[in-house]
Parts: C-alpha cells; structure tokens; sequence
C-alpha cells in the first residue's frame, strides 16, 4: 500500500505518472524521444533552420531588451542562443536532447559563439539557476503538461531577475495545437503534440508578469535572416518586482 503523497513536487510526479509513457516531452527521460526528432537534420523541420525567432530580433532592435544574462530554454539546434552571444548577451542554453546540444555546440563553435550548453532538465535542481535578465522559450511552453505550468512558473520566478524579460513562443489556438481542456489530456494520457492557447489563457497564467508584446509571430519568407512562423503566438513579459 502506497502513501507516498506529502508534497507539491509528488503531486506533479504522480500527474507526471498519468500520461503514457510514449506521450513524455517534458522530464528528463523524454531525452531519447527528443533525440530521435532531432537525429535527421535534412527534415523540413521550421525551426531547424539557423535564424532567430522574428520575435527575439524585433525585441532587441526596438530596444525592449537590453543585453546581459540570458537562458535559451528548450534550445533545440541552438539558433536562439547563437543569436543572443553574437547580440552581446552572456548565454546558457538548455535542452532534454544530448542530440540536440550535440548540434548547437557544432554551430556554436562553427561561429566562435561563447556559450554555456546544459543537457537535461531546466527545472531540475542542477539546472542553471541564473539570475537571468532574460529567458527565452521557442516551442518549450506548449510542450508541457497542464500541471506542470505550476513548474514552469515557479521556475521564472525563481530564475529571472527582477526587471527581466520572459520571451515566449507557443502553438496558437485556431492554428496549431490541441485545444481541449486541461482536464481532457488527463483522460487521454497524451498531450496531442502539444497545447494551444488564446491570448487570453497567456494573460491569465502570467498575470504575475507585466505584458509588454503579445501577438502572433510574423510568416518569415524562407529567403529571410528571421524565423516566423503565424502558428505560433509570440508574447513578452517582464518581471517587475
């Protein structure tokens, strides 16, 4: 007979435990599905392109972000971090996949980029633990759980400065990612390649945050330096106390 419940972390790792085990994008065992995703580099995958998100340039050209310490989290092939070192900033970058910091530590040194590449999980307590004036999140957010939010925030919070910037990119309803209720994945054991979300679902689980920007990325033609895709929103928050 188990009676093992006596904190918040074992709540999440019991929901952790709900989901099949094949639906895993988000602990650190998820690694190897992460692994086989990234393992063909020819695939049409947008984001394996080497340009920043539109979002993350726009931001730093219009002055909303400053330079200085910054977390590329959910980093894939590391286009994100590339950017900010070559903008100045000082960088960790962060991913479940040893194939994927496997390529951006090849692109990294391919531009003699200073950055600091972490395998495993952000939220565990031999992550990087800033404080960060910047982090940003390309497609990690809408990958993770319902319950898991609660992770997810209490990371922030704890990892980014006071005045610093969160940068995010996620699946936007009506145009990529499932929308069914919270509820309804615990029932499906699976996140359905990912959850989207309306602007006003963002607001709300970031009411803790100052918005700054939140609108839908821009559709970034393949000759552009930028990526953009419109399936994604694309939001900056700031940290104010």
């Amino acid at each position: 007979m188990d009676r093992n419940i006596r904190s918040v972390d074992d709540v999440l790792e019991l929901m952790d435990s709900l989901f099949a085990p094949g639906a895993d994008r988000w602990t650190s065992g998820a690694g190897s599905w992460w692994d086989g995703f990234y393992a063909d580099r020819s695939k049409p995958v947008p984001f394996f392109v080497a340009k920043p998100d539109e979002s993350l340039v726009s931001y730093l050209d219009r002055g909303l972000i400053a330079p200085g310490r910054a977390l590329d989290l959910g980093c894939g092939p590391g286009r994100n971090a590339l950017h900010l070192a070559s903008r100045g900033f000082e960088v960790d970058a962060v991913d479940l996949s040893p194939e994927a910091i496997a390529w951006a530590g090849e692109r990294a040194r391919e531009a003699g980029a200073d950055i600091r590449f972490h395998r495993g999980d952000a939220f565990a307590e031999d992550a990087p633990a800033g404080p960060y004036d910047l982090v940003h999140d390309s497609g990690c957010f809408h990958h993770l759980p319902p319950h898991r939010r609660v992770s997810y925030l209490a990371f922030v919070d704890r990892v980014l400065a006071p005045g610093g910037h969160l940068s995010l990119s996620c699946f936007a309803s009506g145009a990529m990612g499932s929308e069914l209720p919270d509820a309804d994945f615990y029932r499906e054991a699976g996140l359905q390649g990912g959850l989207a979300y309306t602007p006003e679902s963002l607001r709300w689980i970031f009411s803790e945050l100052t918005e700054v920007e939140l609108r839908r990325m821009r559709d970034e033609a393949a000759d552009s330096p930028c990526f953009g895709e419109e399936f994604l929103w694309t939001a900056l928050f700031r940290k104010t106390r």
